[in-house]
């Protein structure tokens, strides 16, 4: 008796607090033809639809320099223009349809955080997949668009509320939050993410 109890505390031990099911994910395509880092947005942290589970993806650069040391930035970063990211081409997630698109003018300047809503294009595929990236600028589609994977639908920015240039990606089916996967076999065929 001893033992079936001890073995019935150590299964509910093992498995944790709560019993959530594993979170869904969404393979899409490289937002940057160039080398590029991202921070996820953990479960928690953000509600909202549009940024639960997101992730922010900034260009790195400086691996050819002297130093060969990744940074986001060649001087200070006190300028847009100092970052490696600044208006870098945006590519399309996968193929689909231009949801929605909105606008901000304003820029920001790096270390700044500006005002709501960013720059963002809606994506939305034929399983019912949206992709929103934020923060973009000299958007290059509209509503009702179509696009193919890796097309160049606008350029990197830094407005609404963003401190420095990236790109804010999140993606939803109906109303769950999805986590975003780079599809490696799409970058594996970019030769800027090569090396080359």
């Amino acid at each position: 008796m001893l033992f079936l109890g001890l073995a019935l505390m150590l299964q509910a031990t093992s498995a944790g607090p709560s019993q959530k099911p594993p979170i869904k994910q969404v393979e899409i395509a490289p937002v940057f033809y160039k080398a590029f880092a991202c921070i996820d947005h953990p479960e928690g942290q953000l509600g909202d639809l549009g940024d639960a589970l997101g992730t922010d993806c900034i260009v790195i650069g400086g691996l050819g320099g002297p130093s060969g040391i990744m940074r986001f930035f060649k001087t200070d970063g006190a300028h847009n223009e100092d970052w490696y990211g600044w208006r870098a081409e945006v590519h399309a997630p996968f193929d689909g349809v231009v949801k929605e698109v909105g606008s901000n003018p304003v820029t920001n300047a790096p270390g700044t955080m500006g005002k709501p809503p960013a720059s963002y294009i809606a994506f939305r595929r034929g399983d019912g997949t949206v992709v929103v990236y934020a923060h973009v600028e000299d958007v290059r589609v509209r509503v009702g668009d179509r696009v193919a994977s890796g097309e160049v639908v606008a350029v990197d920015g830094n407005n609404g509320t963003a401190r420095a240039p990236h790109v804010h990606v999140d993606a939803y089916r109906d109303k769950t939050p999805l986590q975003i996967r780079w599809d490696l076999r799409a970058e594996g065929r970019v030769p800027t993410l090569l090396g080359h």
